[in-house]
């Protein structure tokens, strides 16, 4: 089963678009927006398992610049 989470970020001013563009073509992303609001752009994301899903928030998508704070909010299907 594919574990999918939503990836809320805040940028830089000015970075949004930028940061959307990159997050894009990670492996793993199926969506990334640039949008208004209390956070900047919007990521969904799929991987195999928790652990790969942390690695590519921490090791691929923090790591970029022009991102100032990241929080990941894991689909569940209740």
């Amino acid at each position: 089963m594919v574990v999918q989470a939503y990836i809320l970020i805040q940028t830089d001013v000015g970075k949004a678009a930028d940061v959307a563009a990159e997050i894009a073509r990670i492996k793993g992303v199926t969506l990334a927006e640039d949008v208004t609001g209390p956070y900047d752009v919007i990521v969904r994301a799929e991987a195999r398992n928790v652990d790969e899903l942390g690695k590519l928030v921490v090791a691929k998508v923090q790591t970029l610049d022009g991102i100032t704070r990241t929080l990941t909010c894991p689909v569940v299907h209740i």
